[in-house]
């Protein structure tokens, strides 16, 4: 039967036909709750009530639990890098891990990690590692700047001290994110261990951070590194990651510095190597706007003034906004300049090049040989620059004639007094000779042109005819032709004498004829542009602004052009009075530039940046740099804002008021300046609009499509952009009004405060960001300081010398900027409370380091507590398990700001080394600490309830300040001061309720005001040398004091524990009046009883005398109870003995018994094994059978 069962068909399902087609459609719908709703009411209807209403808060309390205060976001467009620190024990992988992140993320290895490590990890996100060693100084500081901090935890050793005490500090300083990593987990053999010790330590670590903080974990090591799979999962984390803002760091800007120069003159260096340093730092702005010359504060160093700061290129740009100098895609990822890492650093006033020299390619080395030969020569350089000219052979050019110092001529100087700069100056006097052979030097590089490209010359040379038209115009008209430079080569030899020269014409003379080695500038100085025509002027401006189409002249040309020049070189110095008395009238009757007197010349916008020549580069690697305009002619000048003193108007004239009548709100305005008809013009220009407070969106009642087109035509001439990108923004801007219009329809119901809130501040900061959108950077600085996301340059002088000579590049160097009023110095209020791990209680007046806002000090706190009475009582040490006040001398911090204590940063211990923490709750000296004093007096007569008191006080002006009084005695009858006595000085009457007796001690409890110690002791940790940075030792206690110095403690008698020896004090008896005694009633009278006296005879009991008879019988009585009692202690003794024997016997027959179920229990086990190892061979005899 089981052979012939019939296989059951398959069923086909239908591909085509109406039910195939609602199958379709079913699985192509999602099934919304409505629908199951509607579908299946009852599974959905309320079971219990209790419990939906258990569901319902519970669902309320977590999405309540999930809203934080909305803040204004304040990013940039560009966010500055995110700051990873990654902390741990020594020897736990950090170097490691970052390296393997590093490779993950660049594909390139780092050797030493050395400073901040800055990556590219995405097109819209940043990177910057840096690690932390085991010094609490670094782990202070890093904490401070964290954005992310990757915990590493040895699994096979468990949780550290290092460990606690960094997340102790993230606690104070405002909590970055924390993310676990777990280590050394190769180590476990067994599985269920090392599953059991995933679960311990990941409960533990939640028990720190917050119930569901994530904890990763790394398996083992291949190869010196950790697994690829497992670095990417923890990379993806990190790229994804959201950052809350924290307080500090977004109200306080600071730098985490990358790289670090000394700018100090070497002569000065030289002759005083322990003077003061001026340092340039570099690094990514963060948290907030940076003014320029502000205060700011480098833990581990001290207070400083900036003296300049410039923002200068990104030089880790991220994706989309490269520039075309942008470094190539293996070195743009990673910049590590302290590393070594970081190729090409553009910087003010230099260029640094990191030239590699194994890993380059041979291909390469041929590409770049004039860039790299030049920078080797200037990084081997050996001998002086003297030497070098003298045996140096100059080619300008790759394949050009070789130029040696003989070849040249040396001018011939001639000196002049100048009495304009009141100095003497250098002249270049030229030979025939030499222009002759400029001459001869220009005929041929003609025919070299002649040769090259015919339609080239042939344009060139129409430009240059039409410029000398425009020249011979100009010398028709009286000017004088501007003069130009002469022709400069690349030799000393031929180099003018004025070419360094500092004076202010020259200076401006050379400001734009600045030559290259293809040939000059064609552009007029500013001061030749002013003296001469404006015909002539607009003319060349013409020219050269045509389309683009020359940007050089040729070197023919300007060697025509220089003819006839050569002779007059120096022609500008005719009518230098002359020339100086018109430009200072032209220059006072001109508008005064306000923008420009209040801003400076920086803001000025008159220049634009198509106005400005492109830089010539030299050799592909330099930049000719233009000399700025000397600024001692502009402060020397007379104020341009004032009128002429001959220029002045009579403003009681009509006329002269109705001139100016319409600058005032009463005026009558012209048509085209009124404001109705400026609202009207704004409408019809702007078109549609919407009010962003009110919701209302504002039509355009008239047709736009004209002023459309001007503005298309208007803004395609100032802005160039892609057509694609115009298109996308419409597409972004018409998608945001629909989901507006959208969102205003259907959520208006649920809207909450909160929701209200968030969009006010999403408002608020589409406001903050489209307030300077479309300013440059240069003008947008002067306005709102440097933003966050910009790389600047911090000058700072008077930096202590050793912060460059002991400059270690492990530890971290952070500029933290300080607020109007921090950099002062102040009176704290603080509330502390002792960390339960730390092993000893702190006492007052011992001197704490603190980490308080950016900086890390020394200071001298005072504890105390407040009373019901609002009075703050000094306490001598601080209290368990409580909080207290704390009064310290310190540096000006925002209310609320935390902080930590620890009492050594030198080295480390085995002990947790947090001492307190607490929170900054007041900034002035409100707060009067007060000690209690304790003033004792005896009496030395006494009336009644009347005292005399003496030895409580010296004189009659300290009683006369205390009287009034409250004073007690030991025993508790509490009295009052009345008045000073004239002897003995110092003694006071005093009342009392009671009697006084001679043996009483009366005190007096006051309260003594204590003031706080001002001391303020920065941790000038980063100034130690190198490899004594964690060494840093301030002020001592003082048991650390009298352990140092061998002094012994000599204790106070009063406080040893002795035996007390008092006299037993004899009181004397109730005396009560007898008037007294009358008048209380039976029950409370005093009962007066008579003493006892001798009991007399007849009282007494009387002695019986017995008969012989009754004698007898009592002898035998006596005599057999004696025998009764011999008896029963024999027979006693006996039963005793007996009832030992027996249990003696008991136990020996126990025994016995035991021994035989011993020897039992031993046969039926051999029994039971021999069983078992018969059932085994018969199995295994079994298997090998089969």
């Amino acid at each position: 039967m089981d052979g012939k069962v019939k296989k059951q068909k398959q069923h086909q399902q239908k591909h085509s036909g109406p039910k195939a087609e609602k199958k379709k459609l079913k699985k192509q719908e999602i099934p919304t709750e409505k629908d199951e709703r509607k579908r299946n009411p009852r599974a959905f209807a309320v079971q219990s009530a209790v419990r939906m209403a258990k569901t319902f808060h519970r669902a309320q309390d977590i999405k309540a639990k999930k809203h934080h205060i909305p803040v204004v976001d304040r990013t940039p467009l560009e966010p500055p890098p995110v700051v990873i620190v990654v902390a741990g024990p020594p020897k736990v992988g950090k170097s490691t891990l970052i390296r393997c992140l590093i490779k993950n993320f660049t594909r390139q290895k780092l050797g030493d990690i050395c400073g901040p490590v800055t990556i590219v990890s995405g097109k819209k996100r940043r990177l910057t590692f840096m690690e932390c060693n085991n010094d609490i100084n670094t782990m202070i500081d890093l904490a401070k700047v964290a954005d992310l901090v990757l915990m590493l935890i040895d699994a096979s050793f468990g949780f550290e001290m290092e460990t606690f005490e960094f997340l102790n500090i993230c606690q104070v300083h405002g909590f970055p994110r924390i993310m676990g990593v777990l280590t050394h987990l190769d180590s476990f053999k067994n599985k269920k261990t090392l599953r059991k010790t995933k679960k311990n330590l990941k409960h533990r670590f939640w028990t720190e951070v917050y119930q569901g903080a994530k904890l990763f974990y790394l398996s083992g090591m291949v190869y010196g590194e950790y697994q690829t799979q497992e670095v990417k999962n923890l990379g993806r984390f990190i790229s994804v990651m959201k950052f809350r803002p924290l307080v500090w760091q977004t109200s306080h800007p600071y730098v985490l510095v990358d790289r670090m120069e000394d700018l100090t003159d070497p002569e000065r260096i030289r002759t005083d190597p322990k003077c003061d340093r001026t340092v340039s730092l570099y690094g990514f702005l963060r948290g907030t706007l940076l003014k320029n010359r502000g205060q700011v504060h480098i833990p581990g160093v001290g207070d400083f003034q900036v003296s300049e700061v410039n923002f200068l290129p990104d030089p880790c740009p991220l994706p989309h906004g490269q520039k075309k100098r942008a470094l190539n895609e293996k070195e743009r990822m990673l910049y590590a300049p302290m590393a070594g890492v970081g190729g090409v650093v553009y910087d003010k006033d230099a260029v640094y090049i990191d030239v590699p020299t194994s890993h380059i390619i041979q291909q390469e080395q041929e590409e770049t040989r004039p860039t790299t030969e030049l920078v080797q020569s200037l990084i081997d350089t050996h001998a002086t620059l003297d030497v070098k000219m003298a045996a140096s052979k100059v080619s300008l050019f790759s394949n050009s004639a070789v130029l040696e110092p003989t070849d040249m001529e040396e001018p011939e100087r001639e000196l002049v007094w100048d009495p304009s700069t009141q100095r003497e100056r250098r002249r270049v006097v030229f030979t025939e000779e030499e222009e002759e052979e400029e001459e001869a030097a220009s005929g041929s590089s003609d025919e070299e042109h002649h040769d090259c490209d015919k339609a080239e010359q042939e344009e060139e040379n129409s430009l240059a005819t039409f410029l000398k038209e425009a020249r011979s115009d100009c010398g028709k008209k009286g000017a004088a032709p501007p003069a130009k430079k002469q022709k400069v080569e690349k030799t000393e030899a031929e180099l003018p004498a004025f070419a360094n020269s500092e004076d202010e014409l020259e200076m401006s003379e050379d400001d734009d004829d600045v030559e290259t080695a293809g040939g000059y500038s064609g552009r007029y100085s500013q001061e030749h542009s002013d003296d001469e025509d404006s015909g002539d002027g607009s003319t060349e401006e013409e020219v050269s602004e045509d389309e683009g189409l020359v940007k050089k002249p040729t070197r023919s040309e300007s060697d025509e052009d220089d003819q006839g020049v050569s002779t007059g070189a120096l022609r500008w110095k005719e009518n230098l009075q002359l020339k100086a008395s018109q430009a200072f009238l032209q220059q006072q009757e001109e508008a005064p530039n306000l923008r420009k007197l209040v801003y400076g010349s920086g803001l000025d916008m008159t220049g634009s940046a198509d106005e400005e020549e492109p830089m010539e580069e030299l050799g592909g690697l330099f930049r000719i740099s233009r000399p700025q305009k000397n600024r001692r002619f502009g402060a020397n000048a007379v104020d341009c804002s004032r009128f002429l003193p001959d220029s002045f108007y009579t403003w009681d004239l009509q006329e002269m008021l109705n001139s100016i009548r319409d600058c005032f709100v009463t005026g009558k305005w012209e048509e085209d300046q009124d404001a109705a008809t400026q609202l009207k013009e704004d409408d019809e220009l702007y078109g549609d609009f919407e009010d962003l407070e009110t919701g209302e969106v504002h039509k355009q009642q008239q047709d736009q499509a004209e002023h459309d087109e001007d503005e298309d035509d208007a803004a395609a001439s100032q802005v160039e952009e892609d057509a694609e990108e115009i298109e996308k923004k419409t597409r972004l801007e018409k998608k945001r009004r629909l989901k507006q219009r959208f969102d205003a329809e259907y959520d208006d119901g649920e809207d909450t405060y909160f929701d209200d809130l968030k969009e006010m501040m999403q408002k608020q900061a589409e406001l903050n960001r489209a307030e300077f959108e479309g300013v440059d950077d240069e003008t947008r600085v002067q306005y709102e300081g440097f933003r966050p996301g910009m790389y600047i340059r911090l000058e700072i002088p008077s930096l202590p010398c050793e912060f460059v000579s002991n400059f270690d590049p492990h530890y971290p160097i952070i500029l933290g900027g300080l607020g109007s009023s921090e950099g002062n110095v102040g009176y704290l209020q603080m509330r502390l409370k002792k960390h339960r791990w730390y092993d000893r209680i702190l006492k007052t007046r011992d001197p704490l380091i603190l980490s308080l806002g950016w900086r890390r000090f020394q200071t001298v706190p005072l504890y105390h507590m407040e009373d019901h009475n609002g009075r703050h009582r000094l306490l001598k040490y601080t209290p368990q398990h409580m909080h207290c006040g704390a009064s310290i001398w310190g540096p000006i911090t925002p209310q609320g700001s935390g902080f930590l204590a620890v009492q050594s940063v030198a080295g480390t211990k085995a002990n947790f080394r947090i001492a307190a923490t607490g929170v900054v709750l007041d900034l002035d000296k409100s707060v009067t600490i007060v000690k209690k004093l304790k003033l004792i007096g005896y009496p030395y007569k006494i009336f009644k309830n009347t005292c005399f008191i003496k030895g409580m006080f010296n004189t009659l002006l300290e009683v006369a300040k205390f009287e009034g009084a409250s004073v007690r005695t030991v025993s508790g009858v509490r009295g009052q001061i009345k008045k000073a006595l004239s002897t003995p000085p110092g003694a006071y009457r005093a009342t009392f309720e009671d009697r006084l007796l001679m043996s009483d001690i009366v005190f007096l409890r006051s309260w003594y005001p204590v003031s706080v110690p001002q001391l303020y002791n920065p941790v000038t940790s980063l100034l130690l040398p190198l490899g004594q940075k964690d060494t840093w030792t301030g002020m001592r206690t003082l048991g650390q004091l009298k352990h140092d110095l061998g002094i012994r403690n000599k204790p106070n008698t009063d406080s040893l524990y002795k035996p007390v020896t008092r006299a037993p004090r004899r009181f004397n008896p109730l005396r009560i009046p007898k008037e007294l005694q009358k008048a209380l009633p039976f029950k409370s009278k005093l009962k007066q009883q008579q003493p006892k006296g001798k009991t007399t005879r007849d009282l007494q009991r009387a002695t019986v005398i017995r008969e012989p008879h009754e004698r007898k019988v009592a002898a035998l009585l006596h005599a057999l109870g004696t025998v009764h009692y011999y008896r029963t202690k024999k027979a006693r003794t006996k039963q005793r003995a007996k009832h030992k024997e027996f249990l003696q016997q008991k136990e020996a027959q126990e025994e016995a018994k035991l021994k035989r179920q011993k020897e039992a229990r031993k046969k039926l086990y051999r029994v039971m094994g021999q069983t078992d190892q018969k059932k085994q061979r018969s199995s295994l005899r079994g298997a090998l059978q089969d």
